[in-house]
């Protein structure tokens, strides 16, 4: 069988060149990302039919309060029982898979999102479903890469593609699914990367169409155009929309933090699913994904707010209008935050969606009632869908072409892209990296479109390292030190004690002078020639700092130390040599 493949492979390349495999691989992934996104959808369709027919409307609250729990419930208990590994998070996996494995993905991610988040989602989860599909999307891409032996770069550029399918799949966008998978994504923006995407992305939204029909996710009619006049409602509504999406990402992470000390499953289970059923019992608006909520905010009508719950009544007090308002904004990261948490599997667009359709509603209905302004509720609430995603995600053009296409309105074009601008430089002044980016940026993980970082990340300290060096220690005599340098091939001897503790390094050129005179052999200790280095490296540095320390010293080795321990040395030549070639491999379609 493995001789049967290399054939093929041979044959392949002699036949098939590179970049045209890519172009065939892109419109197959785009189709099979474009049946996941068909898939998970009607799995959370069926799903929560099954379950809405199954209790009578008056236990609403009460499902409300149990239906998540099981959904995640059901999923812990696939990843543990059946699939016996974790899941991982849609996105930030993908972008994990770039940095840190070279593109590859385990074969099980392209079916195991699919099963987890349709539980999560259909019984209610406050999560999404971009996350899981843009990560089976993602898992076809990079499986295919593997398939069919493809390099590094080529490899990244089909996951990315796949990606980019998935997501104009799952919101039937396909300009936003090619802008993400380069803002989010991090893939090269050059002609011949952005090609691939693009057949990806087309074949994506093509194959969604066929199965699931062209409405519009979110229908929306504008009932008012964009004037100058209100220009400085669309700012203040930018700074705004910035603002709730840095409180998200830092509740999304704190909360991240508060369950990482927990360290049972279980218990994060009970904790997270607990409070999330308390949170929908008193907030019903915050079940499931929110689409019902995010098309009635766009009609002005902010019934939901009252609906099944215990405030229903007080529809017309703007004191309990504001209360609501703000509840379910600040309340929402939460309850995304604790279905992850819990265990539940699935996307932050959707609940970024929410979010901002609710800013955006709240900002205009609190605006108008106090006659600050009169502008359309309808259009704020758009507007504000666009600020959340460009903030959140820190991809404007994401935002800006998402919202356009998800409610086929292009009419506020232009207060769409105000706000996702201010949205995001206002973000960018508290928060470097994006909600799903921060922890591989703290790891130092993180792909960026900065090439030299990116190759010097790919490369693993371990494989730099060079042990080939005769130790040697402090008592010994330099007579001792010149039987040893006759057999090393190398002109550094590490000094260590019996714990190999390193204490300096002794160099040629110290006894160069010395190394011909006999009567002194015995008179001299090691002790005596070693000197402690300037610059060491430890062993768990990046290899980003390593190479800044290698290039601002004029030292063609430095040592490396673990704990104060001696493991070997880091050369100038083989720090750039393995640089060069992996650069060489970058650059390669």
């Amino acid at each position: 069988m493995n001789r049967n493949i290399a054939k093929f492979h041979i044959w392949r390349r002699k036949h098939i060149r590179s970049y045209q495999l890519l172009i065939i691989l892109s419109i197959i992934v785009g189709l099979l990302s474009g049946i996941g996104a068909v898939i998970i959808k009607n799995a959370v369709h069926f799903i929560k039919e099954l379950i809405h027919g199954i209790v009578p409307t008056t236990y609403t609250n009460y499902i409300y309060f149990i239906y998540p729990a099981i959904g995640i419930a059901l999923a812990v208990l696939f990843m543990k029982l059946i699939l016996k590994q974790k899941v991982g998070h849609g996105i930030p996996s993908v972008l994990h898979s770039i940095s840190k494995n070279r593109g590859f993905m385990k074969i099980h991610n392209t079916f195991s999102s699919i099963i987890t988040s349709a539980f999560t989602v259909g019984f209610g989860g406050s999560v999404g479903l971009e996350g899981p599909t843009v990560a089976t999307g993602g898992a076809i891409g990079a499986n295919f890469g593997k398939l069919f032996d493809l390099t590094y770069k080529q490899r990244v550029l089909l996951l990315g593609s796949a990606s980019a399918a998935a997501m104009s799949a799952i919101f039937k966008s396909p300009v936003a699914g090619v802008v993400f998978a380069l803002e989010v994504i991090m893939i090269d923006l050059t002609t011949k990367s952005i090609v691939p995407i693009l057949f990806a992305s087309a074949t994506g939204y093509l194959t969604s169409f066929w199965f699931l029909g062209g409405n519009v996710l979110y229908p929306f009619t504008q009932k008012s155009i964009f004037t100058i006049n209100e220009l400085p409602y669309y700012i203040i509504l930018g700074i705004f929309t910035g603002f709730i999406a840095v409180y998200f990402t830092r509740i999304y992470i704190f909360t991240n933090s508060i369950f990482d000390k927990i360290k049972k499953q279980r218990y994060k289970f009970l904790i997270g699913a607990f409070s999330l059923g308390i949170l929908i019992f008193i907030f019903p608006s915050l079940y499931g994904e929110g689409y019902e909520v995010i098309n009635m905010s766009l009609k002005g009508n902010y019934s939901y707010l009252f609906e099944n719950s215990f405030f229903s009544g007080f529809e017309e007090n703007i004191v309990v209008i504001i209360i609501l308002f703000l509840s379910v904004i600040l309340l929402k990261a939460f309850a995304t935050s604790l279905t992850f948490n819990a265990g539940g599997i699935g996307g932050i667009f959707a609940p970024t969606l929410f979010i901002g359709a609710n800013t955006g509603f709240f900002f205009a209905t609190i605006t108008n009632y106090f006659n600050i302004s009169n502008i359309q509720v309808g259009n704020s609430t758009l507007v504000g869908m666009a600020g959340l995603i460009a903030g959140v995600l820190q991809a404007p053009l994401t935002g800006i072409f998402l919202i356009s296409e998800i409610t086929n309105n292009y009419g506020l074009f232009m207060p769409v892209m105000i706000v996702s601008g201010i949205s995001f430089v206002t973000v960018k002044i508290f928060e470097k990296h994006n909600v799903y980016s921060i922890q591989l940026a703290k790891r130092g993980e993180l792909m960026t479109h900065h090439a030299d970082k990116n190759v010097l990340m790919q490369m693993e300290i371990g494989d730099l390292i060079e042990t080939d060096f005769y130790k040697i220690k402090p008592n010994y005599t330099l007579g001792e030190l010149i039987k040893i340098v006759e057999k090393s091939s190398r002109n550094i001897f590490p000094v260590v004690n019996e714990n190999n503790i390193f204490l300096g390094s002794v160099y040629m050129d110290m006894i160069r002078k010395i190394m011909f005179k006999p009567e002194i052999y015995d008179k001299i200790k090691v002790s005596e020639l070693m000197k402690y280095p300037d610059i060491t490296i430890d062993k768990n540095e990046t290899v980003e700092l390593i190479a800044s320390k290698i290039q601002n010293s004029n030292k063609f080795n430095i040592v490396v130390l673990e704990n104060k321990k001696y493991v070997g040395y880091i050369s100038r030549a083989n720090l750039f040599s393995r640089y060069r070639s992996l650069q060489r491999e970058f650059s390669d379609y």
